[in-house]
């Protein structure tokens, strides 16, 4: 019977990593996305990396609404309906989302293909905040972790071949184009409509996945024992936030993005620098709010709820921070190889560089999934050496049957040495983990900076290996000793997804008053306050009493 009911966790486990797949194919397609539809709309690089706040933004919107109905209803509505379900009802809001999208691209608007983008995120921010407890639920506790690796190992499957698939989708082919090649397909009336077919596509995919769930009996309905904790300032606090936030960018989209607005009332510089400020106050709204809110926690926790907690309230800062870094220096690389000074690489021919990019999460997080299969310690450290390199020939191998000349791409084996020496410093403890990579990141965007051509290429791009645990680890540390409000703080880690919309944004921003090769100063200071994380929560873990968790805390 025991044997019978792993059988059907595993069954479970498989039939649930199908939609972290799609989170990776869709989140990492923006990466093309976004120089083309720079091109097609005559866009800012601010303006374009509106695809990312719509997206990422969208995560923080539905997770937010889903702990405003359940302070509400007193009553936790995800767990209500059961994880399995949750899963299917973010699938059919993605469904809509696809359709929204084809209607977008027929009718040719750039707001339109926002809106569409952000339903499809709003569905897959409730994937998410269903999936997450749902795979470290499916097995032993101690265990969560390599699960949720093994589903990121797929989920950064999807992000290596959704730039391919979507370069295809709107150029016909992978391979070497110009800027005028794509200057010129890009005013072409119809350079949308392949777009059109590939979400006829997805928003299949969506339905197919949907039904898969709802027919699976292997799969349970995931339901937990864990009761509400109500936490009204809590949510006041992420309510003004949200106010605030959407103030000012209704701001943007009314004035700022308005051609007529800015040619009769305000210069091109004048607008870069309002772009610039508005930009800034979000980042520093969302900064300031939560380290107020954790602050007046400290002297009086009623009603604060999980907030009351410091390892908490960093981590979420810690969270905005890793997906920002993680979403800001992909979908910023094509406009830098897009220079001289990085060999004008345009098109389609960006396709294979940022599948490498998401290509280099996969390689961490295959070795994170190591684990799962119980190899003796000899074993597990060959493997570490071995598994980074089986994921990179895995890369190189998509890129090459796609018809892409990979050869740019190989001394990139070397960078992958210091990913995997990283493993070593870091011994499976979470808190030296993410102190240790995010050094390791800081370094490589400095050395992004200070060079051009292949090797800042290779230094930008390594920031994917050095992201690609991160996300278990900070988890993690920020649950560590939350007790009953473990599922609360779960729920606004979620949230902080939010930085993949802000932080490209202020990036983007900075790339048109700078230059995009020295907006990647932003990637140096997210990885910065990563590593300082890493260092600072031994301490609030030992006052606390509970630094046990740091090694245990790698389970969830």
């Amino acid at each position: 019977m025991e044997q019978n009911n792993s059988k059907n966790l595993k069954s479970a486990l498989y039939t649930l990593i199908t939609v972290f797949f799609f989170w990776g194919f869709i989140g990492a397609s923006n990466g093309v996305f976004i120089p083309f539809c720079k091109a097609k709309f005559g866009l800012d690089q601010f303006q374009s990396q509106l695809i990312d706040f719509a997206f990422y933004g969208a995560y923080y919107i539905g997770a937010l609404l889903l702990f405003i109905f359940s302070s509400l209803s007193k009553k936790d509505i995800l767990n209500g309906w059961g994880f399995k379900k949750g899963i299917i009802n973010g699938l059919l809001i993605s469904t809509f989302g696809a359709a929204m999208m084809i209607w977008a691209v027929t009718s040719g608007n750039y707001y339109f293909i926002l809106g569409a983008l952000f339903i499809v995120g709003l569905g897959f921010s409730l994937q998410q905040t269903s999936a997450q407890p749902f795979a470290a639920s499916l097995g032993e506790p101690h265990t969560a972790s390599n699960r949720l690796n093994l589903a990121g190992g797929v989920n950064s499957f999807g992000t290596t071949i959704g730039p391919i698939v979507v370069s295809f989708a709107l150029f016909g082919v992978v391979a070497n184009v110009n800027a005028d090649y794509i200057k010129k397909f890009a005013q072409n009336a119809n350079s949308l409509d392949k777009m059109e077919i590939l979400y006829i596509f997805v928003g299949i995919l969506f339905l197919l996945s949907a039904a898969l769930f709802f027919f699976s009996k292997k799969v349970p309905s995931g339901k937990s024992d864990d009761t509400f904790e109500p936490a009204k300032k809590a949510m006041s606090t992420l309510i003004i936030i949200t106010v605030l936030l959407v103030i000012i960018f209704a701001y943007i989209f009314s004035r700022y993005t308005q051609p007529d607005y800015i040619t009769h009332f305000i210069t091109n510089k004048e607008k870069d620098f309002l772009g610039l400020g508005l930009t800034i106050s979000t980042l520093l709204i969302v900064l300031f709010a939560l380290l107020f809110a954790n602050a007046a926690a400290q002297k009086k926790p009623e009603g604060w709820g999980a907030m009351k907690y410091p390892q908490l309230v960093l981590g979420m800062i810690g969270i905005f921070t890793y997906v920002g870094v993680e979403v800001t220096i992909q979908s910023n690389l094509g406009a830098l190889l897009g220079t001289k000074e990085f060999g004008n690489i345009t098109g389609s021919a960006i396709a294979p560089y940022i599948s490498m990019y998401w290509g280099s999460l996969m390689i961490g997080r295959w070795a994170g999934a190591i684990a799962v299969f119980n190899p003796s310690n000899k074993v597990r450290k060959i493997l570490l050496i071995v598994v980074p390199y089986v994921a990179f020939g895995v890369v190189l191998a998509v890129n090459s049957i796609s018809g892409q000349n990979v050869g740019p791409l190989y001394a990139y084996a070397v960078v992958v040495a210091f990913q995997v020496i990283g493993f070593f410093l870091g011994q499976d403890r979470p808190a030296r983990t993410l102190m240790i990579f995010g050094i390791f990141g800081m370094a490589a965007m400095v050395i992004g900076l200070l060079t051009t051509g292949t090797i800042a290429t290779y230094a930008f791009m390594s920031g994917g290996l050095f992201c690609s645990i991160l996300w278990p680890s900070i988890f993690a540390l920020a649950i560590a000793g939350l007790g009953k409000y473990t599922s609360q703080g779960s729920a606004f880690l979620v949230m902080m997804i939010l930085g993949g919309g802000i932080i490209p944004l202020l990036q983007g921003k900075l790339s048109d008053i700078l230059g995009i090769h020295q907006s990647y100063f932003i990637p140096v200071l997210c990885f910065g306050y990563l590593a300082f994380y890493g260092w600072r929560i031994i301490g609030i873990l030992k006052k606390q009493g509970i630094e046990h968790e740091i090694e245990v805390g790698s389970a969830h």
